[in-house]
């Protein structure tokens, strides 16, 4: 009689046993399969698709196994019509195969803005009032007007343009000034360190134009354009140096930090 108890007692024990191993080994095999389906651990870093087309970001979307989808579409003006100028995830993002990349194209066509009226108001004022339209102070040209700085004409490609003409944004629009019936004179502001942008609008603030933009060897591509720093500019700062109104000042750029941190201390004080 007891060794028929142990007996069924050690088959039951060993029964146990064997569905708990059953229970894990179909608990792994369903684990490995999910792996497998899943590539559950396999994280892919993310490529940088911006200036690319999106016939040349679609080859390496296909060899990643990834997708992507255009979300939205801005103008920049100095980039090509239909590349990419942002994505998210942003480059060198850790992501999952089949994970879907979101980008951000240059438009193909440029928008239309109304041109707005900036006759009258000085060219602070007008320079407010444009940018909200998404267009730019172009050339200054001062005549002899006893309106010092306020806007006479606007202009654009060489002619008056009348308010609520349709012209692109990111327009520059020319304008003409008074100059207080002298000859008016003004600081040349120090634009080193600057990146262009800052230093068109430095350039604009003491009633000057914008010569020639020069970038270095360098500068190679949109992204280093963007980065680049004023390290040299003509006429050269002075503290006591003055300009006519309306003169012009030439800038040279770079990404080069040598340049940026030696040389113009030299250039500045030659």
């Amino acid at each position: 009689m007891k060794f028929l108890k142990d007996r069924i007692k050690n088959i039951f024990i060993r029964n146990i046993i064997l569905a708990i191993a059953l229970i894990v080994l179909l608990y792994l095999i369903i684990l490995l399969g999910l792996n497998i389906y899943t590539h559950h651990g396999q994280a892919y870093s993310v490529p940088d698709f911006k200036g690319l087309s999106i016939a040349e970001a679609e080859e390496i979307i296909e060899d990643k196994d990834f997708r992507y989808q255009v979300v939205d579409s801005v103008f920049i003006n100095e980039m090509k019509r239909g590349v990419i100028v942002a994505q998210n995830p942003p480059a060198d993002f850790k992501v999952k195969s089949n994970r879907t990349i979101f980008f951000t194209i240059n438009a193909f066509t440029k928008p239309k803005v109304e041109m707005p009226n900036i006759v009258g108001v000085s060219l602070r004022q007008a320079k407010a009032i444009l940018e909200t339209r998404g267009l730019y102070i172009g050339k200054l040209i001062y005549v002899p007007d006893f309106a010092k700085n306020n806007i006479l004409k606007q202009k654009y490609e060489g002619s008056e343009i009348q308010t609520n003409t349709l012209v692109d944004k990111g327009a520059f629009i020319d304008v003409v000034l008074g100059n207080g019936l002298s000859s008016q004179s003004t600081y040349v502001p120090d634009l080193i360190l600057y990146d262009k942008d800052k230093a068109l609008q430095e350039i604009t603030n003491h009633y000057l134009n914008i010569g020639a933009v020069i970038y270095d060897e360098s500068v190679k591509d949109f992204k280093d354009s963007l980065n680049a720093c004023v390290f040299k500019q003509h006429p050269k700062y002075s503290e006591k140096r003055r300009i006519r109104l309306g003169s012009f000042i030439d800038i040279w750029l770079t990404v080069d930090s040598t340049k940026l941190y030696t040389d113009t201390l030299l250039i500045q004080t030659d």
